[in-house]
């Protein structure tokens, strides 16, 4: 299964995104931490009434984690689960196969390792 060349297409397209989704989120926190360190007059100019921009740019962390939840659920189903399911599809007809159970049905997600 390991050496499937479509179960490496699935790996790249998961790690690929979980690992540009997590630098952003991570880099944008950070950013905001050493801003918020390094340049406070900065962080405290106020915008609006009591709101500062340090203030601003903390709940634009939790839009910035909003969306990137968003762009990863919808990513996995359009990409990831796609070819989960095909693959997992293929290795439970295989596995079918293989035992010599052609009157017995296998259902895929039955066992195993499942998608979401």
């Amino acid at each position: 299964m390991s050496e499937d060349p479509e179960f490496h297409s699935l790996r790249r397209a998961q790690r690929g995104f979980g690992v540009r989704a997590s630098l952003l989120s991570v880099g944008g926190f950070l950013l905001y931490v050493l801003l918020s360190h390094s340049v406070p007059g900065l962080m405290n100019q106020r915008l609006a009434g009591a709101l500062t921009l340090g203030l601003a740019l903390g709940l634009g962390q939790f839009v910035v984690m909003g969306v990137t939840a968003w762009c990863y659920v919808r990513h996995m189903r359009t990409r990831v689960d796609p070819l989960a399911r095909g693959l997992s599809s293929r290795l439970h007809q295989q596995q079918a196969g293989s035992h010599g159970d052609a009157g017995q049905t296998v259902r895929p997600g039955s066992g195993g390792y499942r998608t979401w």
